[in-house]
């Protein structure tokens, strides 16, 4: 009975409206006391600065800081200009143009939720001022955003690499394939209920003339090719590449004039902002993995698995099932920070390549991302266009199905993933 006491105990303060971070952290030392292991509370400071005294970790911040940058430097209208001369002219050209640029958008901020917010500023109005309902702009602009997280550069996959020990270039190329699939996938069903609703084209004298607008849109299509080529080709590591886009960030901002010096320190706050709370969610988990080592959790966990006979894909689709329920009420770092440590060791042993488990993991969390009750992109999409959370989390409903197929198919076929890092030998993440 004095075991349930430290959940109960997290369960009021999370109720209380205290950050997430101090209630892990709460409840591990709680549970510390309750297991009967508060002497092993004095390493705890030394394990938590294993934690994060990891190199990889360094990248993470400055990619957020490149991202940033590049949304408030008038990037989001080059990028949606080009989309629109590429597709724009297809039966329901803008909702193409708006996964398109979400494609772009996601080799510079790798972030779901600063995509989301940036084109439900700019793309959903324009498509409701041609005619599309602004529910199913929303919904599109909400599906749409998920690729960012999977296409490189990637703030989840940098701290799935660093909580797993697994290359984060092998993870960056990767994330190639599975993002452009779901973007085709995504394109398909756009197709589809542009044919059932008479989705509008754009036309021909609203579309933006194709070779000026490519030569514009090259600053912002820099930064991906410059961290990808980069890293890819042995030029720079995964951090110095970080420091390379903060730099052609500043470049691009300068080149379409959107960026300020006020702007610049605003997105060096929220930088500071979302690092930090990053990190205080490492310390805090990392409390409860040395707890859950201490007690040879995943020992158990393993032994729990051989004994209910679950193989490689009965524990694969369990382990699924945790990770999209997971991703429906966590955020994504401390979903990750909670979760693989205990669950993945136990599919790595089961002869699952660790990229390919990264991949599916953390597509597995983004979808959760756009699905009710706490999906991320969902209210933030909600919250700048206005559109009821329900009624939009209803109009998402096809993409989230649409997502999990890909999912599934990605699962199926491990090449989808594993072909870049293979051709470039970094198959297995080494």
């Amino acid at each position: 009975m004095i075991g349930l006491l430290p959940p109960v105990i997290a369960a009021i303060l999370l109720a209380s409206g205290l950050a997430i971070a101090y209630v892990i952290g709460g409840g591990a030392v709680l549970a510390f006391i309750v297991t009967d292991n508060s002497r092993y509370l004095a390493i705890l400071p030394q394990q938590i600065f294993s934690r994060i005294d990891v190199f990889a970790l360094m990248a993470m911040p400055l990619f957020i800081l490149a991202g940033e940058l590049m949304n408030r430097g008038g990037v989001t209208g080059a990028l949606i200009n080009l989309s629109m001369a590429l597709v724009g002219r297809l039966r329901g050209g803008l909702g193409h143009v708006n996964i398109l640029t979400s494609v772009f958008f996601a080799g510079i901020s790798g972030s779901a939720v600063a995509d989301a917010a940036a084109l439900s500023n700019t793309l959903v109005p324009e498509m409701r001022k041609r005619g599309y309902s602004l529910t199913y702009a929303s919904a599109i602009t909400a599906a749409s955003s998920i690729i960012g997280p999977i296409v490189p550069p990637s703030i989840i996959l940098i701290f799935y690499g660093a909580l797993m020990g697994t290359s984060v270039t092998a993870l960056f190329l990767a994330g190639i394939v599975p993002g452009l699939v779901l973007a085709a996938a995504l394109i398909i069903l756009n197709g589809y209920f542009a044919m059932r609703e008479d989705h509008p084209r754009v036309e021909r004298q609203d579309m933006p003339p194709f070779l000026p607008t490519l030569v514009r849109s090259l600053p912002a299509l820099a930064l991906p090719v410059i961290i990808l080529g980069g890293i890819v080709f042995g030029w720079m590591t995964p951090t110095e590449a970080a420091a390379a886009a903060v730099f052609t960030a500043l470049a691009a901002g300068w080149f379409y004039e959107g960026l300020t010096w006020p702007s610049v320190l605003d997105g060096l706050r929220r930088t500071a902002m979302l690092s930090g709370s990053i990190f205080i969610i490492i310390c805090a988990v990392s409390a409860l993995g040395h707890l859950g080592a201490l007690e040879r959790i995943p020992e158990a966990i393993s032994n729990a698995v051989t004994a209910l006979g679950l193989g490689p894909v009965g524990y694969m689709l369990t382990l699924n099932v945790i990770f999209l329920l997971a991703g429906m009420v966590l955020d994504i770092p401390v979903a990750l920070a909670l979760l693989v440590p205990l669950l993945a060791p136990v599919a790595l042993a089961q002869g699952v390549d660790p990229v390919h488990l990264g991949i599916i993991l953390c597509f597995n969390l983004c979808i959760g991302l756009v699905s009710p009750p706490m999906g991320g992109c969902l209210l933030v999409v909600s919250t700048v266009t206005g559109v009821n959370y329900w009624k939009l989390a209803r109009a998402v409903l096809p993409f989230v199905l649409v997502q999990v197929v890909v999912l599934a198919l990605i699962i199926w076929i491990p090449a989808i993933s594993l072909t870049l890092p293979r051709a470039f030998g970094l198959a297995g993440g080494n």
